[in-house]
């Protein structure tokens, strides 16, 4: 080795001074961009930040920490997109929980893995006692579940737990009467053979979340597998066409897997009525799935929590608590209704977590192996300021979309495009006189000079075939005359580019 290869600084007991220094450097350095931001994200130009990117040779090393450290605030903070900032309005992102910053940086000091307890030993008892907390929350009384990655990975080891229970002769589908007997399995179908892979069937709604489909296809099942039931005007589940839907797959000989409701849509922000569609999945005996991973705020809310009604009906529940918790990333969950639906895709190796052990191993519920302590951040929240100041944020957001829903349904040159339950609003620029076909195609480049310009971020989507904006509201202690502000921005541009258009096509008129 060349004498003058820096070493690698590894924490450990000897060098706690150089993590305090290091660490304390980076905060202050931090802070400083967070005191003086001033719009969501800067004007600097792709192609710029490529080039940046591009010109660093990672084989060339600065030396040290502190060098690596400045560099990373030169490089990325300093063009950093900022959730907290008024002006970002884009996605399903939040500020962050300070608690939960803090255990953030406990838990990547000590780094636990938590697999399994000698890995973790009391970071197993706090993610367990989490997750029976939320399960609470949820209305499961009995309930357990894993912290995972996303509602991507909760959505995909929901369906999992589902194409096991609907395939396993010996799990059987689990309704009623089949758990009051003792043996978690219905006496009916167990009697039955195992359907092929080719005949589940999945439904959702065309809102559904896209990991839905992502799963089945990743579960191996067919394009053919995931059925689109019929929604209503607002984008929920018509629990009708889901009655219809089953009885139709049943005809044709194919089985029923689980039904995929959704509380929290993420363009219409709008929930699937969850009462009625349990009463189908109880009388069909279907897996019903609930994805909360937008809306599993509403769980700890002082005045929505009825919008949930229904919820601790389903087998399963995916939570977000890095959306509408406003915890860092990752922080979700995959939450059961019965801990014994964790087993039908658990697997046990003798040097990790033999099936005798006496000790609780998560890797027994967990799709992941090696895992971080996520947990920490959700606890030290709650330890913090408790679930119910979580829940009172939760409504300050929805509070404003709603004085903001109302501001664009009144506005003249904007067209409200759906209604929302939740935190999201769905216009498009349209003045009277304005052709759907121009109206359209200023969609794309309104977002696209927003985000040039860095000021204001919004997003866009296609709802009922026609593309529109969309606001996504995330940030309690933005108030709704900072978004209205926000969108009167938008508005400018929109009519801005409106009128370079109209310019460049007189002037392409006149020269022919």
């Amino acid at each position: 080795m060349n004498s003058d290869t820096p070493l690698l600084e590894i924490l450990t007991s000897a060098r706690a001074h150089r993590y305090r220094s290091v660490v304390r450097g980076a905060v202050d350095r931090t802070a400083d961009r967070l005191a003086a931001v001033a719009a969501p994200t800067t004007d600097t130009p792709a192609q710029v930040l490529r080039d940046r990117v591009a010109a660093i040779d990672l084989d060339r090393p600065l030396g040290s920490a502190d060098a690596a450290v400045a560099e990373v605030d030169g490089l990325f903070t300093a063009e950093a997109v900022w959730f907290h900032d008024p002006g970002y309005l884009a996605h399903l992102n939040c500020p962050v929980a300070v608690p939960a910053v803090a255990a953030e940086a406990v838990l990547a000091a000590v780094n636990p893995s938590v697999d399994t307890w000698d890995q973790s030993r009391i970071g197993t008892e706090i993610e367990r006692r989490v997750v029976r907390w939320a399960s609470g929350t949820v209305g499961f009384t009995a309930g357990d579940g894993i912290f995972t990655s996303g509602g991507t990975q909760s959505n995909l080891h929901a369906l999992l737990l589902a194409r096991q229970a609907a395939t396993s002769t010996t799990a059987g589908r689990a309704t009623t009467a089949g758990r009051a007997a003792g043996d978690g399995r219905s006496v009916a179908a167990s009697d039955r053979p195992a359907p092929a892979l080719d005949d589940l069937v999945v439904f959702a709604t065309a809102s559904s979340h896209f990991s839905v489909r992502k799963s089945a296809m990743l579960l191996g099942l067919p394009e053919r597998a995931v059925v689109e039931v019929a929604a209503d005007a607002a984008g929920r589940m018509r629990p009708d066409a889901l009655a219809h839907a089953v009885a139709a797959a049943r005809h044709e000989g194919r089985t029923p897997m689980a039904v995929v409701a959704t509380a929290g849509t993420t363009d219409r922000g709008c929930i699937d009525p969850l009462e009625p569609i349990a009463d189908v999945c109880d009388l069909e005996d279907v897996w019903l799935h609930v994805d909360a991973a937008y809306g599993c705020g509403l769980l700890v809310s002082p005045s929505r929590r009825h919008l949930l009604d229904g919820i601790e009906r389903a087998r399963t529940v995916t939570t977000d608590f890095h959306k509408s918790f406003f915890q860092p990333v990752s922080s979700s969950a995959l939450l059961v209704r019965d801990p014994a639906d964790l087993r039908l895709a658990a697997w046990h190796a003798d040097y990790l977590n033999p099936e005798d052990a006496e000790e609780p191993n998560q890797v027994d519920k967990s799709l992941q192996t090696t895992r971080r302590f996520d947990a920490l951040k959700l606890w030290t929240t709650l330890r913090a300021s408790g679930a119910e100041a979580i829940g009172r944020a939760f409504d300050t957001v929805l509070d404003v979309t709603e004085r903001v829903h109302d501001h664009v349904a009144a506005h003249p040159d904007l067209v409200l495009v759906a209604p929302t339950q939740l935190s999201t609003v769905l216009f498009r620029w349209q003045p009277d006189g304005v052709p759907d076909a121009d109206a359209d195609a200023l969609v794309a480049p309104v977002r696209a000079a927003l985000l040039a310009e860095g000021r204001v971020l919004v997003a866009k989507t296609v709802i009922d075939g026609r593309p529109c904006n969309k606001l996504t509201l995330l940030n309690p202690e933005t108030d709704a005359d900072q978004v209205l502000a926000a969108l009167d921005h938008v508005v400018a541009t929109a009519e801005r580019l409106h009128a370079e258009h109209a310019r460049a096509t007189e002037t392409t008129g006149a020269t022919r």
